[in-house]
């Protein structure tokens, strides 16, 4: 009889264990969708140096393998959403994921800097097809505390492929040419692609829109809301700062008396985990002294990190670089804050502007940032 008994204690623990396991495959596949869009949208960070003398090119024209892609993402950005919203989550997921593999495979293979610009920016137009449906998906699958673990697991998935597509890209150069660093992110990314697949669930809560037109007036709303606008004009100008910087940070340690080459300049971007770690301690400090005090501080966090980057010292360079990633970090972090007060028209569009790093503001920024600063000099043009 005892045995009888505990038959179903049995059963309720195995079936609690495979619930277990599937709720972390699930966040395993969420870390990838936050993983992959990163690993290629600064590939050519590290790399700028190596493809401007490649090319023969000027440090303005090579940073366009930057302003490409963002330039994409940004035009790209508010569409995803509204086709998201009528096809699907997951399908969309997987797709622009492993489509992401063929154009940054074909950039390998550019024999022009024209050419590697124009595969750029085919990378960007797939990108938010990964990050902004991605967050849809969070939204709709999860609640409360497990939404929580999610976007943690997603966020978690974007500093690492951020930070390990530049390294990756860095080293690969390093030992192989440039074209290494295309090859080997394109093979990571269509094994992120099917693994997604494999192990993201299909939908359950998501409501097909029965037409594109619900999600235009979204649009149209959240470019009427005076708060959406102050956030985003936060994300615009951060994050204006913080790709500049990093940008053209590489141009300036290549050249003498640093002499850095392209895996050490890989290694640089290592420096933003300083502001993938600062930002859940700053959180916890914001909840006290509110989101305003809390972006003032980042602000002036940057501004010092800033002018460090000016000194002729690689270690307080890199110091300020460590400023910079914080700052940039947190003010983000800031602006998210208060988005929930922030009263938009529900929808995949409005849930992707108000959670992702890299949105309209932020991606519109990241396009056009690089132009004006290249025609005046640089890093130092930013202070």
């Amino acid at each position: 009889m005892s045995a009888i008994r505990k038959l179903p204690n049995r059963r309720k623990g195995a079936a609690e264990n495979a619930s277990v396991g599937t709720e972390r495959m699930r966040m395993f596949a969420v870390a990838l969708c936050g993983f992959c869009p990163f690993l290629a949208v600064y590939t050519t960070q590290p790399l700028l140096p190596l493809l401007a003398e490649s090319f023969a090119a000027s440090n303005a024209v090579a940073s366009l393998t930057i302003t490409a892609t963002t330039l994409a993402v940004a035009l790209a950005a508010p569409f995803i959403g509204i086709f998201a919203d009528l096809w699907g989550r997951k399908i969309l997921i997987v797709a622009a994921t492993l489509g992401l593999a063929v154009p940054t495979l074909s950039a390998a293979t550019a024999s022009t800097l024209h050419g590697l610009i124009g595969w750029r920016f085919m990378q960007g137009l797939l990108i938010p097809g990964i990050f902004s449906v991605s967050l849809a998906y969070i939204s709709e699958e999860w609640t409360g505390a497990t939404r929580a673990s999610a976007t943690s697991a997603y966020v978690s998935g974007n500093v690492f492929g951020s930070v390990s597509g530049r390294v990756i890209a860095g080293i690969c150069a390093s030992h192989a040419g440039w074209q290494a660093a295309f090859e080997a992110t394109s093979i990571l990314l269509f094994c992120g692609g099917c693994l997604v697949w494999a192990f993201l669930p299909v939908s359950r809560n998501f409501h097909r829109q029965p037409n594109a037109v619900d999600g235009f007036r979204s649009m149209a709303l959240n470019l009427k809301s005076r708060s959406f606008l102050a956030v985003a004009a936060v994300g615009f100008n951060t994050l204006f700062v913080f790709v500049a910087t990093f940008t053209y940070i590489t141009f300036r340690l290549a050249a003498a008396p640093f002499d850095l080459g392209s895996t050490a300049l890989g290694l640089l971007f290592l420096l933003n985990l300083f502001g993938a770690v600062a930002t859940p301690v700053a959180g916890r400090w914001m909840d006290r002294v509110g989101a305003r005090t809390g972006l003032f501080a980042a602000l002036s966090i940057t501004a010092v990190g800033l002018l460090l980057t000016l000194t002729p010292n690689v270690v307080i360079i890199c110091a300020g670089l460590a400023l910079v990633s914080t700052g940039v970090f947190v003010a983000n972090s800031a602006a998210s804050s208060t988005l929930g007060r922030v009263r938009t028209e529900a929808g995949l569009l409005r849930r992707a502007c108000t959670s992702a790093p890299i949105t309209r503001a932020e991606a519109l920024a990241r396009c056009f940032r690089e132009l004006p600063i290249s025609k005046v000099g640089g890093v130092h043009a930013l202070c």
